[in-house]
């Protein structure tokens, strides 16, 4: 099974390409922390955070383009993929992606002016992305 499954703050505004036929991937930068903890011995392990990849495709793409700013708090459900490129020197990377299956957005939502809580509440309901072809990302 793979499964992924984070709760993070988004770090900056994501990255949205729109393609042919309003198909759309949208990339977000996703920071979890590990709390730190004193152990018994009185050392101090400090927090740690890591940062992730998350790939959004279709209609999640397009909630993310219009409801996920930074800052914001998530929840991100997916599935780990390895990618691989060849950076600007020619060098082979590989990294980590998490490919977004579901999400909850944590944070409040904002109240847009000149709309009612009413109107703000509604949005669209995610929908399951297709992972096409997940080797050729934009980013």
């Amino acid at each position: 099974m793979n499964k992924a499954m984070l709760i993070g703050n988004v770090g900056q505004d994501p990255e949205v390409h729109y393609f042919d036929n309003e198909q759309c991937v949208a990339r977000v930068r996703l920071a979890t922390t590990e709390r730190g903890y004193t152990l018994q011995n009185g050392t101090k392990v400090p927090d740690r955070t890591d940062w992730h990849n998350v790939i959004f495709y279709h209609g999640l793409a397009k909630i993310v383009d219009k409801y996920v700013h930074k800052g914001d708090k998530l929840y991100v459900e997916g599935r780990l993929r390895n990618r691989s490129y060849d950076d600007k020197r020619g060098q082979r990377r590989t990294i980590t992606e998490i490919y977004a299956e579901n999400m909850e957005l944590l944070t409040p939502k904002r109240m847009q002016q000149g709309t009612t809580a009413d109107e703000s509440e509604s949005s669209p309901a995610p929908q399951q992305p297709s992972l096409d072809n997940p080797e050729k990302l934009p980013f």
